[in-house]
């Protein structure tokens, strides 16, 4: 299991990476579960990142603007990002999931086949109207992304575990490996949950706060004696 952590800036990167993060994940909290960062900061963290490290970066929490948010995407991966994060906040249903993460990874495999895209979804998603959780594996397998993520669109203290139990997280992951997908799981993840993850079967888990001090993703600092702890679980 790959260690995915979420660093804001050039510090806190160096700090994921000496804690031995396997995916160096370049996040902007202030924007939401999934925000984006700016291209010099994901261009500055792919620089001081080792190269047998991948960097990741979220291109937000998006509307459903198939154009718009390819642009983005291909602004992700022209700054250096390996992996491509995309959260489909305003998708409703399979089909606009679909034609939104196709035109995505058009762009983005136009410009470098070797770039990974993620589609992610929301456990939580009934509380903003987003699209199914469970339907994010078709919508990548479809679409021709890498990876079917979950993690949480709201942050407000409660977990992944707090909206879908293991048995469902569980097939979740089967059904991503049937496709060919890898299968990422974040939101609020905390220690205790890294044994069921790993039996699950899951490929990534994403942290930002578990590896913070105080454990707040907005206010803490990510430490590299949490993600050295963190790494040991995987």
């Amino acid at each position: 299991m790959l260690l995915l952590v979420s660093p804001i800036n050039r510090e806190e990167a160096i700090e994921a990476i000496e804690g031995g993060a396997d995916i160096i994940d370049v996040k902007n909290p202030k924007e939401g579960s999934l925000g984006a960062n700016f291209p010099w900061v994901i261009k500055e963290i792919r620089e001081i990142t080792p190269k047998n490290l991948l960097v990741s970066a979220t291109v937000g929490d998006v509307p459903f603007k198939p154009g718009t948010i390819s642009l983005a995407a291909l602004g992700a991966a022209y700054s250096g990002a390996d992996y491509i994060k995309v959260g489909l906040y305003g998708v409703k249903n399979y089909r606009e999931g679909v034609e939104l993460m196709k035109n995505i990874v058009k762009a983005v495999k136009d410009f470098d086949e070797n770039k990974i895209v993620v589609a992610a979804g929301y456990a939580d998603a009934y509380r903003v109207g987003a699209v199914e959780p469970l339907i994010i594996p078709k919508i990548a397998r479809d679409a021709g992304a890498d990876v079917a993520m979950l993690d949480t669109a709201i942050k407000d203290g409660k977990t992944l575990f707090d909206f879908l139990d293991e048995k469902i997280l569980s097939e979740f992951v089967e059904e991503c490996h049937k496709y060919g997908l890898k299968c990422a799981l974040a939101g609020s993840i905390k220690k205790e949950h890294f044994p069921i993850l790993k039996k699950i079967g899951t490929d990534i888990v994403g942290v930002r706060g578990a590896a913070c001090k105080g454990g707040d993703r907005n206010t803490g600092k990510i430490d590299r004696e949490l993600v050295k702890e963190l790494k040991f679980l995987c």
